[in-house]
């Protein structure tokens, strides 16, 4: 019997990968490749849609634009409100329940662990529909409460103060499922017998969550952290169902501005122009997310 060559086995197992793979790559190129490098060319394009003009070729001239731009920068700086006050609160209090269900019974936890990710379920459409009408100033569910126990109202939408952390609670509410799911488990990956030997060595429970299980759930955390910032800075949703960027633009996140400028002002290839911006701003803080998961030998 004559035997296989291992040349042509391993030829015939990089075909089937690359055969299994090939429905993800045509997808990915098709949605997500191509679409990229389009905006990439078009944000090199003067391109008004409500015009019968054909696109001008202005190089970059949109990016200097932008760069120019007083309102990419207020809008940026909006971006930036919403990523420093998202990101540590939802990191906090995704790590405060993940570990508050670690100490629940296996029974209790599946259904907690459940209730909590349940607002993660629901699309931002029916989200934000829900707490306009907690947030009416009016007839709205908080100012009744506000009103009955305190005699106060909250604007909580008209008030430039009160806006952007309007949205940050809307947000935790509906975003604080996934990364405590994410936390529960690597917290249940821990080995009980680190904190039995702590216990022998009488640490307290608070030493022990700080001397064990803090550093242990490290790469975790900088993993969460990262991708939290990373998908705050495109966040569109919220802002886009509650306030529309209002009130006085203070509310007005980067994505905001770019929907705005292309569906709206109808200049495609500039919104292109800052749309790339901001993916810079992203791949900054994705090298950042690689060299602090980077483990040092």
């Amino acid at each position: 019997m004559t035997k296989k060559s291992p040349h042509r086995a391993g030829a015939r197992g990089a075909a089937s990968g690359w055969l299994f793979a090939a429905p993800h790559l045509i997808l990915f190129a098709a949605f997500v490749l191509g679409p990229l490098l389009f905006g990439l060319g078009l944000s090199l394009f003067r391109w008004d849609i409500l015009t019968a003009r054909p696109a001008q070729f202005v190089g970059s001239a949109n990016y200097q634009e932008a760069l120019k731009d007083e309102y990419v920068y207020k809008a940026l700086w909006a971006t930036v409100r919403f990523v420093l006050m998202a990101v540590p609160t939802t990191i906090l209090f995704a790590l405060l329940l993940a570990v508050g269900l670690s100490q629940v019974n296996e029974k209790r936890r599946a259904f907690w662990r459940a209730l909590c990710y349940l607002p993660h379920l629901l699309t931002v459409s029916v989200v934000g529909l829900l707490w306009r009408w907690f947030y009416n100033t009016e007839f709205g569910l908080f100012n009744a409460y506000l009103n009955k126990f305190f005699g106060i109202k909250i604007a909580w939408l008209s008030d430039v103060n009160w806006a952007m952390p309007a949205i940050v609670i809307m947000t935790l509410w509906w975003t604080l499922g996934g990364p405590m799911l994410v936390f529960l488990a690597a917290i249940q990956n821990i080995p009980n017998s680190y904190h039995e030997a702590a216990a022998i060595d009488g640490a307290t429970g608070t030493q022990a969550f700080f001397k064990i299980t803090l550093p242990l759930l490290r790469p975790v955390l900088l993993f969460s952290m990262v991708m939290n910032i990373v998908g705050s800075f495109q966040v569109f949703g919220q802002v886009f169902m509650i306030t529309r960027g209002g009130p006085e633009l203070s509310t007005r996140t980067l994505v905001q501005y770019i929907y705005d400028t292309a569906f709206n002002n109808y200049r495609m290839g500039y919104a292109a122009a800052i749309s790339w911006l901001l993916f810079l701003v992203i791949a900054v803080f994705s090298v950042i997310q690689f060299r602090l998961m980077r483990e040092k030998k």
